[in-house]
């Protein structure tokens, strides 16, 4: 009990935190929403002219991507609190705490988790205004999925971020994986014809398997390209690998 106390604490501080923070609430839908309404819409265009199907609207295609990018850009920065207690002395204090650490990655985990879980949500209300029907079902089963993508994504930056010293070197390696992340995941167009060199890479992204999921679920009449199970199993199979190192990295933490 007092280690489930541990991670408890951990978790609520992360979410305390992000609640408190009514900018980057914000601001960090901004970006997912320029890529939604400006760029979906200038793609859609596009492809209305090279003859698309009647009534095809490119950002239905594109919004279960932008969930998964909102996701993907604020989970994998959630880890940056790690570096930031660092610098100012508070993870020294919970580490030299008589408990083990594994709570402390788990309540971190859980907490990145949380907060992109719910900065996923406030994007969700967005779906009907481009013609997305939202169901109890649906959210049903969306939520939990943005849930476990989150906490695979945010268990990665713990992994980084248990070994780094600066926000600038943190920062420096998240970027270098944020983007090809989100390009190989087909947030943004569709792996069916892409090159093969590319399909190859992107299985091994595990943002691709959490978008093709949220497709299958929010837009049946489009063919995923693995069983919903499947991808759920993937995402989950990463999580478990990326907390388990991310545990290990803490434990060998002075």
């Amino acid at each position: 009990m007092r280690n489930l106390r541990v991670v408890w604490i951990i978790w609520l501080r992360e979410v305390k935190r992000y609640l408190r923070e009514k900018i980057r609430i914000i601001t960090s839908l901004t970006m997912p929403a320029l890529y939604l309404f400006v760029l979906g819409k200038g793609l859609g265009s596009s492809m209305a002219m090279r003859g698309a199907p009647p009534g095809f609207d490119f950002r239905q295609f594109l919004f279960p991507g932008i969930l998964g990018m909102t996701v993907l850009m604020t989970a994998i920065f959630a880890a940056i609190s790690i570096v930031w207690d660092r610098e100012f002395g508070f993870l020294k204090e919970v580490m030299v705490a008589p408990v083990p650490r594994w709570t402390i990655t788990l309540g971190k985990g859980l907490g990145g988790s949380t907060v992109a879980m719910m900065q996923g949500v406030i994007m969700l209300l967005l779906a009907p205004t481009i013609g997305i029907n939202l169901t109890p079902a649906i959210v049903a089963q969306v939520v939990p999925l943005l849930f476990l993508v989150a906490f695979s994504i945010t268990s990665m930056g713990i992994v980084v971020a248990a070994r780094m010293k600066t926000m600038e070197g943190f920062q420096m390696i998240m970027n270098f994986f944020l983007m090809p992340m989100l390009f190989l995941s087909g947030a943004i167009f569709s792996l069916k014809n892409a090159p093969g060199w590319m399909s190859f890479l992107s299985k091994f992204d595990p943002l691709t398997y959490g978008v093709d999921a949220l497709r299958g679920i929010m837009l049946p009449e489009m063919q995923p390209l693995h069983s919903i199970s499947f991808n759920v199993v993937v995402v989950a199979f990463f999580s478990t690998v990326m907390i388990g190192l991310a545990v290990f990295a803490f434990n060998r933490q002075d």
